[in-house]
């Protein structure tokens, strides 16, 4: 009876040191102290599809939609597509900079046809942009001889901080929009590149700004490069809307161009995501200018170096898509066709935005919606607008006071210019 006793207060105990060890245990978790992190925009996307209202509003998805608000497949993508099917090609790796007819026909996208900087770009196929910003960012870091520093525009796409503070670069910014008149700083940004310490790095948006859609005319892109040119600086343009800012490839790739024909040897992140529906491909490309081909050569080997380690090799289903696109004459016209549609579309639910808050006697001033450009549009509301926008309009976007324009259509400018006049009367 005796050892029955002890037996079960052995068992008891054992229990209790096992049950403190598993709270200790539990109390030690290996990621016990990792912090909670922000919301990421696409919260947005998620109060909206909980919103029951079916006038519900969404104007914070950074894609294109149609004029009945749906997502929106280019028809020269289908048949691209269909081509790439057909030909019934095998799936094997691309090479480490990616499919070679997808990144030539991007630089001649690009740079132009005549640029003197074809023969001295080392490009490589990308992740969509935010790849090529991640290849470049890193490129700096290991390679550029200034101090690792990277200046952004004040605002500047959320993202571009946080891919180059990844890659080891700090991050500083230089003026860029004036709240006040709703437009572009153009005094304090030349201030800024001229002030900057010698040989900087500054990122430049080369069209369709984000998150403001406030873009530099071409004499103020002029006196950019300028002023770039004087303090010794480097140019690293985001260009992720070429063509779908204006519906010219040529007209928003100027300030690239101007740069190289003036002399500057910078690089360049570029998008198919926009101006070609390919979001979900994830094609893109990043190429820098060299000196010569012998620099060239080193630039290009480090740069597969770079990649290696990353993912190796780019995907190129995607590629092979806009490789189509970009190559085949006839697909290549229908495509710009379809750029300038998707731009022209843009521009006219801006100015029908305009009309029907000056119908509705707004006393405000929105030439600002018509004079900014692009997919994104900053409207001047503040933080306490947006939310009243959402919470009692059911007109969801981001609290800075971005919109997407994309998200405006033929059925729901009136309601949305209603609210904000209603915020904002």
């Amino acid at each position: 009876m005796l050892s029955t006793v002890r037996s079960a207060s052995r068992q008891v105990a054992t229990r209790s040191i096992v049950s403190r060890t598993c709270v200790a245990a539990r109390q030690a978790s290996t990621w016990a102290d990792v912090p909670q992190g922000p919301p990421a925009i696409l919260g947005i996307t998620e109060a909206f599809k909980a919103d029951s209202l079916m006038e519900k509003i969404n104007l914070g998805v950074g894609a294109y939609r149609d004029d009945q608000g749906k997502p929106y497949v280019l028809p020269s993508v289908r048949t691209a597509e269909d081509k790439v099917i057909a030909a019934k090609l095998n799936k094997e790796y691309a090479g480490i900079t990616g499919v070679p007819e997808f990144t030539k026909a991007a630089a001649l996208l690009a740079y132009g046809p005549d640029s003197s900087a074809l023969d001295r770009v080392v490009i490589t196929q990308s992740i969509s942009g935010t790849g090529a910003l991640r290849i470049g960012g890193a490129f700096l870091a290991r390679f550029y001889p200034g101090a690792k520093k990277i200046y952004i525009p004040n605002p500047s796409w959320a993202n571009h901080a946080a891919v180059f503070k990844d890659c080891g670069l700090e991050v500083e910014k230089y003026r860029y929009y004036n709240k006040d008149t709703i437009g572009l700083d153009f005094e304090g940004m030349v201030t800024d590149i001229k002030e900057a310490p010698k040989g900087s790095v500054f990122l430049l948006h080369a069209c369709a700004h984000n998150p403001t859609g406030v873009d530099p005319t071409i004499e103020q892109w002029k006196e950019i490069s300028k002023a770039v040119k004087g303090g010794g600086h480097y140019a690293f343009f985001d260009m992720a809307y070429q063509g779908f800012a204006s519906g010219d490839t040529d007209l928003d790739a100027f300030p690239i161009r101007h740069f190289i024909k003036e002399g500057h040897n910078p690089c360049l992140a570029q998008s198919f995501a926009k101006n070609m529906g390919l979001y979900g491909e994830r094609v893109g490309a990043f190429s820098i200018t060299c000196e010569d081909a012998a620099e060239k050569k080193r630039v290009d080997s480090q740069v597969k170096i770079l990649v290696r380690p990353l993912y190796s090799n780019p995907p190129v289903h995607g590629a092979r898509i806009a490789s189509e696109i970009l190559n085949d004459p006839a697909l290549n016209k229908q495509w710009l066709g379809e750029v300038k549609g998707m731009a022209d579309r843009i521009i006219t639910m801006r100015a029908l935005l305009k009309k029907e808050l000056e119908n509705l006697g707004s006393k405000h001033d929105w030439s600002h919606i018509t004079s900014q450009i692009g997919m994104f549009a900053y409207t001047g509301l503040t933080p306490e607008q947006m939310d009243k926008l959402a919470k009692d309009h059911s007109v969801y976007a981001t609290k800075d006071g971005r919109i997407s324009v994309a998200g405006i259509t033929s059925a729901n400018v009136k309601r949305l210019a209603a609210a904000i006049h209603a915020v904002k009367p």
